[in-house]
């Protein structure tokens, strides 16, 4: 005496635009018509190849991550402290000239990077400042020490002035700048939001 076949539960087709009941011929038939297989197929395809390229990005990212020179990282934190200090001084003028314009704003430094280098990631020795000013009248220091002087005090700018050891930053220690002015970049970008 042989036992009636079991009848198969209703399944719903996993195509989403299909998503029809039918009964499967087989326990792992997810599909209710052929075309609804290859829909299936072609999207799950699909994902794994966004997978497949998503980890071969994050790949090649490690590797040029590691190739990267002290030179490299150096650029890296400059222009992750250069990002915050334009965020930071959004609503500010320009520190030179006073005005506020539709134009591109650099972070325009005081006492430049190359006459003292260890002033390169000081806050205080770097505001928003216009293209015209910081780049064509090679940052109009003059007008920028008086705004600076009434910005943060005239014992702060005589600081600034004065004699700075030189520092000489390890990569992980770029590393970590670059994270923390990125971060606070991003902060700020939502804060204004």
């Amino acid at each position: 005496m042989s036992l009636p076949a079991k009848q198969a539960k209703p399944k719903t087709c996993r195509n989403p635009d299909c998503r029809a009941s039918f009964i499967p011929r087989e326990s792992f038939q997810i599909w209710c018509t052929p075309d609804c297989a290859v829909v299936i197929a072609r999207a799950k395809q699909a994902k794994e190849r966004k997978s497949f390229e998503q980890r071969e990005r994050r790949e090649i990212k490690l590797r040029k991550e590691k190739l990267k020179s002290r030179d490299d990282h150096l650029k890296d934190t400059q222009r992750a402290f250069n990002t915050w200090i334009r965020a930071r001084d959004a609503q500010l003028p320009c520190i030179s000239c006073g005005r506020h314009h539709k134009g591109k704003y650099d972070a325009g430094h005081y006492r430049t990077v190359r006459s003292n280098p260890a002033l390169r990631f000081e806050p205080l020795n770097c505001h928003k400042q216009c293209v015209p000013c910081n780049q064509h009248k090679s940052g109009d220091i003059v007008n920028y020490r008086l705004s600076l002087v009434l910005r943060i005090g005239q014992d702060k700018v005589d600081w600034l002035e004065g004699p700075h050891e030189a520092k000489k930053y390890t990569v992980q220690e770029l590393k970590a700048m670059t994270a923390d002015y990125r971060a606070k970049a991003r902060a700020l970008a939502g804060d204004a939001q």
